[in-house]
């Protein structure tokens, strides 16, 4: 496929741009697993914490669907279902059938993960202010 005028130079800042939010992600991340590490969290693990705290204020005491979750977090299906498992031994967390669709399954936050979410809250979008930051 031929470049077309000016196309190359197109390409190569597009590839740097995308390199560039590649590299700003990684370090976001590294950073976020480090500040969430000291209360046994990785930045996944709050992740989901944090939509199940959104969803818990949005509509009172709620669930989320696991395929909500997994529409929301870049996580396997099988990675999600091994992280809520950890959530759900660690008590932050707890599965339930849903009533409407026996095949679904709706977790929520319990009152320990509610508390947890809210100390943590505060260190992880300080790390997200200090590295989105221009």
């Amino acid at each position: 496929m031929a470049a077309t005028e000016g196309g190359a130079g197109n390409e190569q800042a597009l590839v740097e741009q995308w390199r560039t939010m590649l590299a700003l992600h990684a370090r976001t991340q590294c950073a976020l697993d480090r500040a969430l590490h000291r209360h046994g969290l990785c930045a996944s693990d709050f992740e989901v914490l944090d939509i199940l705290a959104e969803s818990h204020a949005a509509d009172g005491p709620a669930a989320c669907r696991v395929q909500e979750i997994a529409e929301r977090v870049h996580l396997s299906q099988s990675a999600l279902s091994r992280l809520v498992a950890r959530l759900e031994k660690d008590a932050l967390v707890e599965r339930a059938l849903c009533a409407e669709d026996r095949r679904g399954v709706r977790v929520a936050l319990t009152a320990k993960g509610r508390a947890l979410h809210a100390d943590v809250k505060p260190v992880q979008r300080a790390v997200l202010a200090r590295m989105l930051a221009d």
